[in-house]
């Protein structure tokens, strides 16, 4: 927060910084004031470091002061690279593009200072030349002198050098400066500068600001820590063993990797540090004291992995047991449980596999659990089920766990969906990685998903938002990709979303929630088309039956492409509501709920029915896109020099289109029109309305791809014929 806070008041600066001070809206001052401080509080990033150095080392418009203020509180919080240093050196010397000489001497004060954390000093006596050649300028000798005395060795001490020293400090009356450069200039060759020449007061060239380097020390160490705490809190290096930076970080239940028993030929875990390191020394590798520290370090887990070992199984089990044990018993507090379970749970992320005892626990806990605590953190463990049998698990495992947390409801229910979905994402990876596909394998993911449907619906309701549309329809996209992977399509049954939250999402005021559940749809359709024009093959009895013409009856194809008629009369055929169509729903509503909507529609708008009210043109959620499409077009016919005199006022219509080209306007026809607007969805990410449209209607389809015009032709909806 805090750099975002100072670049967003770098920014600020900068722009101010391009124009005078009475051409500016508000005063900078304060701005510059808490920069300043945010720098001395936080210290500079490189890429700030780098706009403020441009700031100040570039001809602007900013005051002196404004500027000064800059420099004394540009505290790197890492280490100054050399382009800084160079863009510092190139400001300095004589000329109406160079800064003040009171800003130079700033800026050398500010080299000296931050002499030792500079990336690369070997930049500054690359240019050791240039800052020599400044030292006639009396503003800025003190500080160059300084920095020129860090800098010096014995191959810039030159006779030239001398000369030119001795020369300057006579004529500038020994200034003391010049004389204790040349101390450092004698210490190299002290048999040429006689001793007269560094006689008298000279610079001891002391740190010009002892508080501003302690004020820097603390910024750097500050930084550092906060970089370990992210690396030690983010992803960890897969290759070295996992060292916690401080002792608050450490998880005090689950112990360090630490090798004690070590013998000449073994090598330890410790040192390892890289990828080949590893690779080299795996084989010789010693296994720690304690195997449970495998929890909580990748490098054990991979060595595990590669060297699987069934007595250190157990003992990470036993372990794990024991623990457990006591929390059951009441021996160990909840602090502990949640250390240990925190810590599993980043086990069987990295891992993907939950071992058969935490299971075994959770079945016993989740009887006595009340659902306090990190919920977060079992529903993320539980993500990782192992593929098997779902009424088991719904039984044993599932089961008890919502009863445990509905005392949190609602967002325990979030939870929960997060959860399945991400089981579903987890089976479908085991699924889609086994040779077979298991026999069980349609019957346990269409249980997962009945079941995850009545939690929809509930979680529709309690927490109505869009969140909670896209969390739903996280889950219902996840079972659409097992549809359409190359393999498990032919083994997993296609299940339905509940109606309600079908139509819930058709008419939705979010166009993202429409197209994705269009988009769902669509895909099932194709499932559904293949699944019917399968022959059925007799079982082979070494794993699942394929889904064939026999997979899907009448009511069940039937319901289906109910849905998929409403949406075609909603968003295509301006006939919203209608039950007279084959398979045709009314969207699931009563005759006297349409009756009512269709008189207060025209109470409204006489000139629009009911039915036209979700169509392309009129759709709350697709109006705007339709009409900007429209607007599009005629610029794009005016940039061609198309004669267009009138443009379309909205909503279009067939009439209102034909009326506009009588009028000289745009001549597009209505079909033309409508294939436009599913394009433009399609291009702005919105996909799903047409890739349903275009599936449920062969002749949209050949249109969209661009092989067959349906100006005129007769729109025909695709049954499934069993």
């Amino acid at each position: 927060m805090a750099d975002d806070n100072i670049n967003n008041l770098i920014e600020d600066v900068i722009n101010a910084s391009k124009l005078p001070a009475k051409a500016r809206a508000t005063n900078i001052k304060p701005t510059v004031a808490s920069l300043s401080s945010l720098a001395y509080e936080n210290g500079v990033l490189p890429s700030a470091l780098d706009q403020l150095v441009d700031l100040v080392t570039t001809p602007n418009y900013l005051d002196q002061a404004s500027l000064a203020a800059i420099v004394r509180n540009l505290y790197p919080a890492e280490r100054v690279s050399p382009d800084v240093v160079l863009r510092v050196v190139s400001a300095l010397g004589h000329g109406t593009l160079k800064a003040s000489l009171s800003l130079q001497a700033a800026l050398l004060k500010w080299l000296v200072m931050v002499y030792h954390v500079l990336s690369e000093p070997v930049v500054l006596a690359q240019v050791y030349s240039v800052l020599f050649n400044l030292l006639d300028t009396a503003a800025i000798r003190p500080q160059l002198a300084h920095l020129l005395a860090l800098i010096t060795r014995r191959r810039h001490v030159r006779p030239f050098r001398i000369q030119a020293l001795l020369n300057l400090s006579r004529q500038t009356g020994n200034d003391p400066p010049l004389v204790g450069l040349l101390r450092v200039f004698k210490d190299y060759y002290p048999e040429i500068i006689v001793g007269e020449a560094v006689r008298g007061k000279a610079s001891a060239f002391k740190h010009p600001d002892l508080l501003w380097r302690s004020r820097l020390d603390e910024i750097k160490d500050a930084h550092r820590q906060r970089a370990a705490e992210q690396r030690a809190t983010g992803p960890q290096s897969g290759f070295r063993v996992n060292r916690p930076v401080n002792r608050a970080q450490r998880n005090k239940a689950v112990p360090l990797v630490l090798t004690s028993h070590a013998t000449e030929d073994s090598v330890t875990l410790e040192e390892v540090e890289d990828v080949s390191s590893f690779v080299s020394k795996m084989d010789r590798l010693e296994l720690p004291n304690q195997l449970v520290a495998v929890l909580a370090d990748p490098l054990l887990q991979k060595l595990l992995i590669l060297r699987p070992n069934p007595e250190s199984y157990q003992r990470i089990s036993n372990w794990l047991s024991a623990v457990f044990q006591e929390v059951m018993s009441g021996d160990a507090d909840e602090a502990t449980l949640w250390e240990v379970l925190e810590v599993a749970k980043e086990f069987v992320a990295r891992t993907r596999t939950i071992p058969p005892l935490l299971l075994g626990f959770f079945s016993r806990f989740f009887e006595i659990w009340g659902g306090e605590g990190k919920r977060e953190t079992v529903f993320d463990i539980l993500g990782f089920v192992p593929f098997h049998n779902f009424e088991e698990l719904h039984q044993y495992i599932f089961e008890p766990l919502e009863a445990a947390v509905q005392g949190f409801a609602p967002a325990s229910q979030l939870g929960l969906l997060k959860m399945y979905t991400h089981l579903l994402r987890h089976w479908a990876a085991i699924l889609q990685a086994d040779d077979g596909v298991p026999e069980m394998a349609s019957s346990t993911i269409s249980e997962l998903i009945e079941h995850v449907n009545t939690l929809a619906l509930t979680v529709l309701q309690t927490t109505p938002s869009v969140i909670t549309d896209s969390l739903i329809l996280d889950f219902y996209e996840q079972a659409a990709r097992l549809v359409t992977d190359g393999r498990l399509k032919r083994y997993i049954r296609i299940e339905l979303p509940p109606s309600p939250l079908i139509y819930t999402f058709l008419f939705n005021n979010c166009l993202a929630t429409v197209s994705r559940m269009c988009y769902i749809l669509a895909v099932y359709k194709k499932g559904i088309e293949t699944a019917v024009a399968t022959r059925p093959r007799a079982p082979t009895g070494d794993g699942a039956h394929r889904i064939d013409s026999h997979t899907y009856d009448r009511s069940f194809v039937d319901l289906f492409n109910g849905y998929i008629m409403d949406m075609c009369n909603c968003f295509w055929r301006n006939r919203a509501f209608n039950d007279t169509d084959t398979n045709a729903r009314a969207c699931t509503m009563s005759a006297a709920t349409i009756s009512a909507l269709a008189t207060y529609a025209l109470s409204v708008d006489r000139a629009l029915p009911l039915n036209s009210y979700f169509s392309l043109s009129h759709s709350p959620v697709l109006c705007y896109q339709s009409i900007e499409r429209v607007r599009d077009l005629e610029d794009d016919a005016m940039e061609h020099d198309e004669p267009i005199r009138v443009r379309h006022g909205g909503p279009v219509t067939q009439s209102s289109l034909t009326r506009l080209a009588n009028a000289g306007g745009m001549r597009l026809s209505w079909q033309d029109y409508r294939i436009e607007v599913l394009k433009n969805l399609a291009d702005s990410g919105f996909p799903g309305v047409a890739e349903l449209l275009k599936n449920a209607m062969t002749v949209l389809k050949k249109s969209i791809d661009g092989r067959l015009s349906i100006q005129g032709t007769p729109i025909q909806m695709q049954h499934y014929d069993m």
